[in-house]
């Protein structure tokens, strides 16, 4: 059998990316050879990915790019299963390097996009490679791709939340909404984008309401009436409060600064996705139980 050196098995390592006691496993299954071993690792983190990915995976970070020239951008959500991978710097690194390749490459959707080549490899060689290291679940879940004539602003609050704004105007003006946004989370960008039915299901219950004030017909429509738009400002980013200063709406404030959104974008991290809630101690008794017989 072939005499496995230190310095094989830091070749394996910086070819793939795992750890020592694996690398040395693979060298040592293959007879020293560097090439089957990466083979063999390849095949082993894909069925160990295979495995992981029926665990949920919510946590996560929203990795973000903007192009030079500032007329692209992107957003991607990757996802792990704790948040303390979310913090794992390799992916971290891998969620930047995404954003960045559907930037350049323009694919349409998550399944084109794991068949690309980045630095050599295809992406979902990668994940797989990322899952067999980190030993979680990790799932590309979706991405944003901005392109436009006019201006492009992008904010990332932390690594959970990620906003690109499309604006004419100083530049300012869009971080200043970007930030906005990833606050204020508004559904819609103005009242006429707000759907029939929502209003209808909201005037419905305001209505409701109204009516058990015991109130004259034409107060209780007046009521409504206040209530709908109250509920659009609320829903609408040019209706709601700035943060900066709650004394006037977004949209007064971008008409003072002679800006204009033409359209936006956020993710939050995990939004959407159903978490499986679990019984930490049954757990513990299912597994105490199994190794006692």
């Amino acid at each position: 059998m072939a005499e496995i050196s230190a310095g094989m098995v830091k070749e394996l390592r910086e070819m793939t990316g795992l750890g020592m006691m694996e690398c040395k496993k693979a060298l040592t299954e293959t007879g020293g050879d560097l090439q089957k071993a990466e083979e063999l690792l390849r095949i082993k983190s894909g069925a160990k990915a295979s495995k992981a990915a029926g665990r949920t995976a919510a946590e996560g970070v929203i990795g973000a790019h903007l192009a030079p020239g500032g007329r692209v951008a992107t957003l991607l959500e990757i996802n792990c299963e704790t948040d303390f991978v979310a913090r794992n710097e390799d992916f971290l690194a891998f969620s930047g390097r995404l954003a960045k390749l559907v930037a350049a490459e323009n694919p349409p959707d998550v399944d084109t996009l794991s068949k690309l080549v980045l630095d050599g490899e295809l992406v979902e060689t990668l994940r797989e490679r990322l899952v067999q290291k980190i030993g979680e679940n990790i799932a590309i879940r979706r991405f944003y791709r901005a392109e436009t004539q006019a201006k492009l602003a992008l904010y990332v609050h932390g690594v959970r939340i990620g906003v690109i704004v499309e604006f004419e105007g100083p530049d300012e003006v869009g971080k200043d909404v970007a930030m906005h946004i990833s606050f204020a989370r508004p559904r819609y960008l103005s009242k006429a984008d707000v759907p029939a039915e929502a209003l209808v299901r909201e005037r419905d219950i305001l209505a409701a309401r109204a009516q058990e004030s015991g109130k004259p017909a034409e107060i209780i429509a007046r009521m409504v009436e206040g209530g709908i738009a109250k509920f659009s400002a609320e829903m609408t980013l040019l209706g709601q409060a700035f943060i900066k200063d709650d004394k006037q709406t977004v949209e007064k404030m971008l008409a003072a600064r002679k800006a204009r959104v033409v359209s936006y974008k956020y993710y939050v991290v995990g939004e959407g996705i159903e978490r499986k809630s679990s019984d930490f101690a049954a757990e513990v008794r299912a597994q105490a139980a199994g190794a006692a017989r």
